[in-house]
């Protein structure tokens, strides 16, 4: 029997207790509670055994069916939606028919995803557990957006930097505040388990899945920056989930398009890999996320690490003694699922040891093949119990069985305040990474007069692009010029044409910078005095490619060709200079939310210290470690 789920020192913090009438421990709430802010956040005294009696209580009513919904979340957006919305009343209705065990909560504003884990709850027979992407802070999930044609941002909540950028300051106090905050602004969300740290260690620089999203490269580190926010995370009331165990880092195939590969040697894995998650078990880290890869020195059976009972049971549950909940990756991902059914994908994760089933393809037959599991002998009700218990007892300990709402008007008094804001400015201020500067160019120091380029290669969709970064520069020079190139999905048919027909119009797989778009910036560029070249994009979704965006060396060379200064700013893909000539100068943001643009600017104007060292290595450019100090 795997060992009860245990709170840190300290407890987890309940959510405040309203009075609310009720027929027992399983009825839903009747109204919302109205806590005090200094009530909800409270760390309360763990109490195990009271759990774990309240756990067989429960389980003892359950039929088999019930408990394994228990272990099936599936997936909702936080956004708004009326209470007749078809996209609200199937989510509703599975909840409430299938009697589901928790969801996991996707982007909205932080409004609109209390009030929608509100309403999930009260549709719940028993209470959920919520989880959420919370990888940079709450606003990972809860940013507010923006509102067009206006372009108003409508606010959320707090950005951290990624990962790397964390990594990049060598602070584990921030990693500690980005998780204490992470902690306060999700649980008055209503979310009780943050799917976070990353804990793989990026040391591939071809990856298209983890990139920034890892503290870095160096297992130390990862394992050092891991465990001071998994304490930040639980010490202030919710449950940290190290995520993907056993290491998604050494990969360049994209897990949800395919199984990613693994090929370290048992050796290179226990030195590498592995070393961040033990480190974070050693910090009593609450739940673990799978990786779906296949790792050939583990297990030679060419399945995803999720399914495998070796990985899971074997070395994560009986050699690295993690006792916590263990989550699947989502398993809608074609990395896991491969040509597997989803009832089998299902079973093979009971056996695995996994005791929360993500997004399934389809709830309603991923619990029906829990069921069918035990009937055809592939696994006990024991097993499955084992799951379920654990589940139950941190419901528990966070009071859900009490009250299970959160309290929607106090939250602007935790959400995005000013002492929340602080760390992530901090952060954002003390990872900036000058990576190179050959000729000296940062902090700027030309007259305000001096004719500045700004030009930003974004998405269309990123609205929030460039926006605060140029504010800042024109303050500073203000015949700033603005620039935008957004890349383009580019159809060719020549092959049609040649055949003497129409054809079929063939799409680029990677959308590229139209040539005439480069051009025309190289123009308006020649002859300024320096051109800052701004990039907010990441690995693309649909390929598993890192490379920089097509068009972007040639505007470099354009630029360099007519004699003018470059300095290139990463806000987004920590490896871009690698596919891209050289410019004068390298600046790395790590992160293009509204902090680290500020950040950036504060930085190469001179208004703030530059610190930040590399957590990787760029090949051919800067070692790990580097970093110019100004």
């Amino acid at each position: 029997m795997v060992s009860p789920v245990l709170g840190l020192a300290g407890g987890l913090a309940l959510v405040a207790v309203a009075s609310c009438a009720r027929s027992g421990p399983l009825a839903a709430p009747t109204r919302a509670p109205m806590p005090s802010v200094s009530t909800a956040s409270r760390p309360a005294v763990a109490n195990p055994a009271a759990d774990a009696r309240w756990a067989d209580s429960v389980l003892a009513t359950l039929t088999l069916r019930q408990k394994a919904a228990q272990m099936v979340w599936v997936w909702t957006l936080g956004d708004y939606t009326a209470v007749d919305a078809p996209s609200f009343t199937s989510i509703e209705r599975l909840v409430r028919e299938q009697e589901l065990g928790g969801v996991i909560v996707s982007v909205g504003g932080p409004l609109d995803i209390a009030a929608k884990n509100n309403a999930l709850q009260r549709a719940a027979r028993l209470p959920l557990l919520i989880g959420a992407d919370l990888e940079t802070g709450a606003a990972f999930r809860a940013r507010g957006g923006w509102f067009l044609p206006n372009a108003i941002e409508l606010g959320g909540a707090t950005s951290f930097p990624y990962q790397m950028g964390i990594g990049a300051t060598r602070d584990t106090m921030l990693a500690y505040e980005m998780g204490r905050v992470t902690a306060i602004e999700g649980r008055a969300m209503g979310i009780h388990m943050a799917f976070a740290p990353v804990l793989d260690v990026n040391n591939n620089p071809k990856n298209p899945v983890i990139s920034s999203r890892s503290f870095g490269e160096d297992p130390a580190l990862v394992g050092r920056m891991g465990a001071a926010l998994v304490r930040g995370i639980q010490a202030n009331g919710m449950l940290a989930t190290g995520k993907h165990f056993p290491g998604h880092g050494d990969t360049d195939q994209n897990s949800h398009l395919e199984l990613a590969r693994v090929t370290g040697s048992r050796a290179r894995l226990d030195s590498i890999e592995l070393r961040p998650f033990r480190d974070a078990i050693a910090a009593g880290v609450r739940g673990m996320m799978t990786f779906h890869g296949d790792l050939p020195a583990l297990d030679d059976s060419k399945m995803a690490a999720t399914l495998s009972p070796k990985v899971m049971t074997d070395l994560l549950r009986r050699d690295m003694g993690f006792r916590g909940i263990l989550v699947t990756d989502a398993l809608d991902m074609n990395g896991v699922l491969g040509n597997m059914t989803m009832a089998e994908a299902t079973q093979r994760a009971v056996l695995a040891g996994n005791d929360v089933l993500l997004m399934p393809t389809d709830a309603k037959v991923a619990i029906q093949a829990v069921v069918d599991g035990v009937a055809l002998g592939r696994f006990t009700v024991a097993r499955v119990d084992e799951s379920v218990k654990k589940l139950l007892m941190a419901k528990h300990e966070f009071g859900l069985d009490r009250e299970r709402l959160v309290n929607v008007e106090a939250m602007r008094t935790s959400v995005g305040i000013a002492a929340n804001v602080a760390p992530a400015r901090m952060a954002a201020e003390k990872a900036i990474t000058l990576v190179y500067d050959s000729l000296h160019l940062v902090p700027f120091t030309m007259p305000a007069q001096s004719r500045v380029v700004s030009i930003t290669v974004t998405p269309r969709v990123d609205l929030s692009a460039g926006r605060i970064f140029d504010a800042d520069l024109k303050a500073a020079y203000p015949q700033l010029l603005s620039l935008t190139l957004s890349p383009e999905t580019v159809f060719d048919n020549t092959a049609g044409a040649a055949a003497g027909g129409t054809g079929a119009y063939k799409a680029n797989p990677e959308p590229a910078l139209l040539p005439a778009a480069v051009e025309n910036a190289i123009n308006i560029a020649r002859g300024a005095d320096l051109v800052i070249l701004s990039s907010y994009i990441g690995a693309s979704t649909n390929t598993s490619s890192m490379a920089p965006t097509q068009g972007v060396p040639q505007l470099i060379d354009g630029l360099r060709k007519a004699g003018t200064k470059v300095v290139l700013v990463s806000f987004l893909n920590p490896y871009l200079a690698l596919g891209l000539p050289a410019t004068e100068a390298h600046l790395i943001a790590w992160s293009p939310w509204t902090l680290s643009q500020h950040a950036a600017a504060r930085a190469l104007l001179g208004k703030a210290p530059i610190t930040g060292q590399l957590p990787i290595t760029l090949p051919g450019i800067a070692p790990f470690g580097a970093g110019v100090r100004r």
